[in-house]
């Protein structure tokens, strides 16, 4: 681990992973979507047994994981193996809930938009993380404007039912989940967390028109770092545990709604 930096053990590749039966009521759904070409990167990820490569994969596969082993223990879900689909994949209305990571730098072909306003305006639910800056932030509006034109990205309040659900998410909550990268080791050895220069968290959705919570909008802030180290002593134990309260809020919201 650098000296300056407290970025957290990874998960070993080498570790045993947690077995999930193939059936259940949950999959954790992890979007394939298609870059923009200019910020294209590529993840060797071939030895956990990836068949693609993008931006889509960052977290993978131990976020997912991490999270469905809390569905399985926080809740009285049957909890499957977690899964990665193509957005243009016919499997993926098999499923109510999908987590796109990365979105500000995504590129979805007119293929990919057709499929995910279907599978929005059929009752599908879409949790977007881990994106920053206003540029990220205005690709990612552009394309949920061609994937659900005039619905307005909105602020969450805290009065609403998604905030609610399972878990009571406390205004106080409404504060930004750190990265790994932000992760700092001081002189003594302690970890400190170091929120970048001029970003502010931001919870947001956008809602069908009856009013149903379809997409969940983690903006400048990293939910899915926190379930990916969400074993790791070095990560801070209270964001992990408001990462997971989010995540089943969304979860719940989405399989009640």
């Amino acid at each position: 681990m650098p000296s300056d930096s407290a970025a957290a053990s990874r998960h070993g590749d080498n570790d045993p992973r947690p077995e999930f039966p193939t059936g259940g009521e949950f999959h954790f759904i992890r979007a394939e979507y298609t870059d923009l070409p200019q910020f294209h990167r590529g993840f060797g990820f071939a030895s956990r047994g990836a068949t693609g490569n993008g931006w889509w994969m960052v977290d993978w596969p131990d976020a997912d994981q991490h999270f469905s082993m809390g569905v399985r223990r926080l809740t009285r879900i049957h909890t499957g193996d977690p899964r990665h689909l193509r957005l243009t994949d016919p499997h993926l209305f098999d499923y109510p809930w999908i987590y796109a990571t990365q979105t500000g730098w995504w590129g979805l072909s007119d293929a990919e938009i057709k499929c995910l306003r279907e599978f929005l305006l059929r009752g599908g639910y879409l949790v977007v993380d881990d994106f920053w800056g206003p540029e990220q932030w205005e690709i990612f509006r552009l394309t949920m404007d061609r994937v659900l034109p005039n619905r307005p990205i909105v602020d969450l309040a805290h009065s609403d039912s998604v905030m609610h659900v399972l878990y009571d998410i406390e205004e106080k909550d409404l504060t930004w989940i750190p990265g790994t990268r932000h992760l700092r080791r001081g002189p003594g050895g302690g970890i400190t967390v170091q929120q970048p220069e001029g970003t502010a968290p931001a919870w947001r959705a956008i809602f069908d028109d009856k009013n149903r919570m379809v997409v969940a909008v983690n903006f400048n802030t990293d939910v899915g770092d926190a379930w990916e180290y969400a074993d790791s002593p070095d990560y801070p134990e209270a964001m992990t545990t408001l990462a997971y309260r989010y995540g089943l809020n969304y979860l719940i919201y989405s399989m009640t709604h």
